[in-house]
């Protein structure tokens, strides 16, 4: 991890997925409405095994690189099951894209909107950088960022822990010194390699910290580091 300067920091960048909000709340949560669904409906089982293909096809492909990774996320997919694709999309958008955003709100780590504020505050810009969409997902947690960049959109076309996510912010940004930006994540492997391919600062939180007090801890080096 480089070093942070958190007294003159321009820009902080957030992953999203395990990094503002607690992953396996959530998950579980998921994993009863999927349940409940899907008993009531055996004739459409097949349904899991594309959620089930699709995260672990996009799981295999870190680091890949393409032309239109919004569709391409989907036919591999389909590659996989012999599922048309019109029924992947739909379940996936679904299941998802969609559904899991109405309990995000309350699996948000504490200290996190709090967080968001103090930069605000200290006039620090904010990003989001995920291989996932995130834009429902910030509008369902409640909070706001200078900008919103998913590894699908057509601008990047590249999975983690290619950098071309983390440039194109830095960039857009105008963010010249990279020792005056972090980018926040928790998977080394992923978000960690991201930001050293990027040459940036990074900070791969510890989730069970995160689910206590980690973001207020934050808050206090960002409020009094000198």
């Amino acid at each position: 991890m480089g070093n942070i300067l958190w007294n003159k920091l321009d820009l902080v960048i957030f992953d999203v997925d395990g990094t503002l909000y607690d992953q396996k709340k959530l998950r579980k949560k998921m994993m009863q409405s999927l349940l409940f669904y899907y008993l009531m409906r055996p004739w459409q089982f097949k349904d899991l095994l594309i959620l089930h293909h699709f995260r672990k096809e996009r799981e295999k492909k870190a680091g890949y690189a393409g032309t239109n990774l919004q569709i391409e996320q989907y036919e591999w997919c389909v590659n996989k099951t012999k599922i048309p694709l019109k029924r992947v999309k739909e379940v996936v958008d679904k299941w998802i894209f969609n559904f899991p955003n109405k309990y995000l709100k309350e699996c948000v780590y504490p200290g996190v909107e709090d967080f968001f504020k103090n930069l605000e505050d200290k006039n620090i810009l904010k990003a989001i950088y995920s291989d996932y969409d995130s834009i429902q997902k910030l509008k369902e947690m409640g909070l706001v960022v200078d900008i919103i960049v998913s590894s699908t959109d057509q601008d990047i076309n590249a999975m983690k822990p290619l950098p071309n996510g983390l440039n194109y912010i830095l960039n857009s940004l105008k963010i010249e010194d990279k020792t005056r930006c972090v980018f926040i994540g928790d998977r080394m492997e992923l978000d960690g390699k991201c930001a050293e391919n990027a040459q940036i600062p990074f900070l791969i939180i510890n989730k069970e910290q995160a689910k206590i007090n980690l973001f207020k801890s934050l808050s206090n080096k960002l409020l009094n580091e000198n």
